[in-house]
């Protein structure tokens, strides 16, 4: 059975898994992905949120860039680039010297923005063979996963959904699933409780940091370990800056916590963004007060740095977000 067209999209099925509607609702045509505002007219970002964050990804690339020994040519892969903001952020960041060698790669499904820095190449998949950092920031957390919940009967069913969010049990979960829940997610036999199967996620994060030959794979996002599942779930919905509803009708973007801890390979070094940028200088300390009778000017601007770099390292807020850092061929830049 099928239900009437969105637009001029194909027709959706009456019910489906809450992967394949939230793949058709941010990706398809016409999907929440493809609009000309981009991320950004949602939902804020670090890359939004302050300058700063740029900064720090430069100088991870740049310690990158010793690991690799200073290469002639050092890659800078911005997986999920939204509308480029990070890449070109990054770009005027880094030393004249590294930005000359730096190529600058924008991944991303929807069309390259009008007025991109030039140096940006813009693509639909990363690169293979590069030698750099790929940084996927809030990447994975857009990666279409289903939904499981547990029956009245204890069974872990999966969920499906219509166009307008209305959601009914489905199938119970098959094997290939229920193995990364059993490793991952284990739900009790309780009846309402939740999960999010990840493995989509694991396989994309393998493919992505697999096109690195050597250098560092990065993704930042909203995240949870085993210790720490959330019990019914995260997914949810953004629109106009509002968290709102997840309905899979392309009106809004589609999201839930990442399980990193699944997604890691091996070496790779699970912390929270506070930790991930005071290690790259972003301290949100407080500039002294003798400036502010010194340099007037100076005491203005680094005040206004520190409260954009305490937003950043907030706990409770983006703060918390996860870093994954996968190395690839060289040994850890955030670990001394």
């Amino acid at each position: 059975m099928t239900a009437g067209t969105r637009g001029q999209g194909p027709v959706w099925p009456e019910w489906r898994g809450w992967r394949a509607a939230t793949r058709e609702a941010l990706y398809g045509p016409g999907g929440f992905y493809r609009r000309a505002e981009g991320p950004a007219g949602h939902f804020r970002t670090s890359v939004h949120a302050s300058s700063l964050f740029a900064g720090a990804v430069a100088r991870l690339l740049c310690r990158v860039d010793e690991a690799l020994g200073r290469p002639g040519a050092l890659d800078f892969v911005d997986m999920a680039a939204g509308r480029g903001e990070l890449a070109a952020g990054v770009l005027d960041a880094l030393p004249a010297d590294v930005a000359a060698r730096t190529r600058a790669y924008a991944v991303e499904v929807a069309a390259r923005p009008e007025g991109l820095d030039h140096r940006i190449e813009w693509r639909d998949t990363p690169p293979k063979g590069s030698n750099g950092l790929l940084f996927a920031n809030e990447w994975l957390d857009n990666v279409p996963v289903d939904v499981v919940e547990v029956d009245a009967a204890g069974v872990a069913r999966l969920v499906l959904v219509r166009e307008d969010g209305t959601e009914r049990l489905g199938e119970p979960v098959g094997a290939a699933d229920a193995r990364w829940l059993e490793r991952w997610w284990p739900l009790p036999g309780e009846a309402g409780l939740r999960a999010e199967i990840g493995l989509p996620r694991d396989e994309a994060w393998a493919s992505a940091a697999g096109t690195l030959e050597r250098g560092l794979a990065v993704a930042v996002d909203y995240a949870h370990t085993a210790d720490a599942r959330p019990p019914f779930g995260t997914l949810t919905g953004f629109r106009d800056g509002r968290e709102t509803t997840a309905v899979p009708d392309g009106s809004c973007d589609i999201t839930a916590h990442v399980a990193l801890d699944a997604c890691a390979l091996p070496g790779g070094l699970l912390l929270p963004q506070r930790e991930a940028l005071r290690a790259l200088g972003v301290t949100g300390a407080r500039p002294p007060l003798t400036l502010a009778s010194t340099d007037p000017a100076a005491y203005v601007r680094a005040l206004a740095s520190a409260g954009e770099a305490a937003e950043l390292t907030a706990p409770g807020g983006l703060g918390d977000f996860g870093w994954l850092v996968q190395p690839i061929g060289v040994p850890n830049p955030l670990q001394e």
